[in-house]
């Protein structure tokens, strides 16, 4: 069973998903997938091959922007809030538990907000990116 959070509208993150998940995402409006685990992170973990090719069999886009090791290089950072930003419909991104998804939301700040509402829709999510804080400015 997915555990979709929505953060904002048109945005969402998730724990890993699966590839039955697909059409079942799409009916719920999602255009735009955002993978941002590293491929092989975990046995059990399809790889990001299979995902892109569901998401694309049921038309939705498909992004692959992985972080690892509580890094989140400014380059992917960048990467996501250009898919943010440039994509038309709502968007799901996951990971493992979805904690890595929200981070990149909240430091990409593709809506242009400031830093305590950003850390406010994290913790509305379940996630408490307090830690953050400092160094969202």
């Amino acid at each position: 069973m997915m555990d979709i959070r929505e953060v904002s509208p048109g945005f969402a993150v998730a724990p890993q998903i699966q590839l039955a998940d697909m059409h079942a995402l799409k009916e719920r409006g999602f255009a735009t997938l955002i993978c941002n685990r590293p491929d092989g992170e975990e046995e059990t973990q399809p790889s990001v091959d299979a995902m892109r090719e569901a998401a694309q069999a049921a038309g939705i886009a498909f992004h692959h922007i992985p972080v690892s090791g509580g890094a989140f290089p400014d380059a992917a950072v960048a990467a996501f809030r250009a898919v943010r930003r440039g994509t038309d419909g709502p968007v799901l991104a996951y990971c493992r538990t979805g904690t890595r998804s929200i981070t990149l939301e909240t430091l990409a700040n593709p809506d242009g907000i400031d830093r305590d509402k950003r850390l406010k829709r994290a913790a509305s999510a379940g996630y408490d990116l307090g830690t953050l804080r400092d160094t969202l400015g």
